[in-house]
């Protein structure tokens, strides 16, 4: 649905749902030309659960965000005095955030839905008894008994905290899919009916207090935990394969065993990017300070019998880089790395291979981007990077541009956001051509953020449209020990992965910790 000229925009909300995240739909679709944008608060009804769920956001805001603020707060009214639409008017499209099912009679209608539910102690449960929730954005258009799901998605929840954080994750996901659906046009898959919806269990009280004791203990885990070793320690890893043999072919990790790139006790290194440069092998990696919690790009350059040299710095900026990605141009090697604290996409050229850089060019700006790459397919650059509007994880919504230069102009594609989907949005290295097809490796960041690695099949891409489909997962095992892998790259004979392990910040156990993680051992 498209919307052209003015329109009148009605928001319905429960009352004792009305949270800041509100606001920011309203502002959100206020952006929008002639539109106007009215907001509505009606009384819950007397066993929606609500109050529970007060409590438990309450008691998070206290004891787990220390009072910081958050999506999930809950606002006063005042906000809809200044926003009600005068009696006379009627709105053209309502957007229902309520739990329940009015008909809104002449106008068109989206409803968020959370595993088939609407309402927001349907989100709740979602989050409590099962983590982030489907999202679908139904819409029933005017005059019309039909209802059609316009979109979907799952929101990444690695930013949040608690039931609230996870509130604020999937509401301003909500808000990304409702203005898409505001943005486009073409027919949708009907909606399964209420029958095949799943029954939504509430919080209760009991559930609050087991929930409580709980969340004592793990802050008490987190707070041994982060005494004695760094928050998170990501390491790389690297072999020699020969082709055929490697992670794209096998789909697993087996084979020659890895190698893993030693790095000091208050540095982690990640995302790895191997490059063949005039007959000698290196790897460029994102190199993280422990103690500055800010990141660099860093290289080490292998001799001709296979070894590896010693770190060496080469892009240091005032913001945190990484996921150095490499491209060839024109004869020259290019960078492109994340630099989302920033609010940019800049590339970079190697001016003294490997070791000196120089920015060129900033491909995008204004946006919080992470993880940019690209390829050339079907006659034009394509570049792929996941974006965050401040607010949510960093994770689960995919953006694509496409150019016919590599300094652009960058077009987006016109289906943007392309995707919002916590397992399979964010680029995990450079995409591969085999057997005629063409794979991009995404992060799965449903279970915790860089998890796994799944391999998909790009069965489209074009400037009108994109899809693909999984063909395989992989995490760490015996053969690469550790909680999560998230970046795969192979220059044709040098193959580099990441993972992330336990890193005391005493070099004693440091050092027996990475034995009992070596791979092979």
């Amino acid at each position: 649905m498209t919307v052209q000229g003015p329109k009148t925009i009605l928001v319905i909300v429960d009352a004792p749902a009305f949270a800041r995240w509100v606001p920011w739909l309203l502002e959100a679709i206020e952006k929008r030309p002639g539109v106007d944008v009215f907001l509505r608060i009606v009384e819950a009804g007397p066993d929606n659960g609500s109050s529970t769920l007060a409590t438990l956001l309450t008691l998070e805001k206290m004891l787990l965000r220390r009072g910081r603020a958050c999506g999930s707060d809950r606002l006063s009214r005042d906000l809809v005095e200044q926003r009600a639409m005068p009696a006379a008017q009627k709105p053209d499209l309502v957007i229902d955030l309520t739990d329940r099912d009015d008909s809104h009679a002449g106008a068109t209608v989206l409803r968020p839905l959370y595993n088939g539910h609407p309402g927001e102690t349907a989100l709740a449960s979602a989050l409590f008894f099962g983590g982030s929730p489907h999202i679908a954005i139904e819409r029933r258009l005017a005059g019309s008994e039909g209802r059609h799901v316009a979109v979907s998605g799952t929101a990444s929840l690695e930013a949040a905290a608690g039931i609230g954080g996870g509130i604020e994750a999937v509401a301003s996901r909500v808000v990304t899919l409702v203005l898409k659906v505001l943005s486009e046009s073409g027919s949708s898959p009907s909606l399964a009916g209420a029958s095949n919806l799943k029954t939504v269990r509430a919080i209760g009280r009991g559930d609050i207090l087991a929930y409580s004791a709980k969340g004592v203990a793990r802050a008490a885990a987190r707070a041994a935990y982060h005494l004695c070793c760094h928050g998170s320690h990501w390491r790389v890893g690297w072999r020699f394969v020969k082709p055929g043999h490697d992670v794209w072919t096998r789909r697993d990790l087996s084979g020659p065993t890895w190698n893993v790139l030693p790095d000091p006790v208050d540095h982690f290194y990640a995302d790895p990017f191997p490059l063949m440069w005039k007959g000698r092998d290196y790897v460029f990696f994102e190199d993280l300070d422990q103690k500055t919690g800010r990141g660099i790009i860093s290289v080490v350059a292998f001799d001709e019998a296979g070894r590896p040299g010693p770190t060496m710095p080469v892009l240091q900026e005032p913001w945190h880089l990484s996921y150095p990605f490499l491209i060839e141009w024109g004869g020259d090697i290019w960078m492109v790395p994340e630099s989302s604290t920033n609010g940019d996409i800049a590339i970079y050229r190697a001016a003294d291979f490997p070791l000196k850089w120089e920015r060129h060019a900033t491909l995008l700006s204004g946006l919080e981007a992470a993880d940019a790459t690209i390829i050339d397919h079907g006659g034009l650059l394509w570049m792929f990077a996941v974006v965050r509007d401040g607010v949510g994880g960093y994770s689960d919504t995919l953006r694509l541009w496409s150019a016919t230069d590599l300094f652009g102009p960058w077009t987006p594609h016109a289906n943007n956001p392309i995707l919002v989907d916590d397992r399979t949005a964010r680029p995990a290295g450079n995409l591969v051509r085999r057997n005629g097809n063409l794979y991009r490796p995404a992060q799965d960041c449903g279970p915790a953020y860089g998890a796994a690695l799944n391999f998909m099949l790009v069965t489209r891409l074009d400037r009108q449209g994109f899809s693909q489909e999984i063909e395989g997962t992989i995490a760490p095992n015996a053969n690469w020990p550790g909680r999560r892998l998230h970046t795969l790259n192979y220059n044709g004979r040098l193959e580099a992965i990441d993972g992330f392990v336990p890193r005391p910040k005493m070099k004693m156990a440091a050092d027996w910790v990475d034995r009992l993680y070596s791979p092979g051992a």
